[in-house]
């Protein structure tokens, strides 16, 4: 990639370069679980977690 382009635009904005990266870790093995988020089922403890700790936020 060649650098970051930034979007200034009303909308969804750019995310810092870590937050990438640490979805990028999680997308192929989502928490350890072997498989993708959008593998996951949404009755499975790990997307039950996922979901609550985002609303606790």
């Amino acid at each position: 990639m060649k650098g970051r382009i930034y979007n200034f635009n009303a909308g969804p904005a750019a995310l810092p370069l870590p937050v990438l990266e640490e979805i990028q870790a999680e997308f192929l093995d989502f928490k350890g679980s072997g498989m993708s988020i959008t593998e996951v089922s949404h009755r499975s403890k790990w997307f039950d977690v996922t979901i609550n700790d985002a609303v606790a936020r």
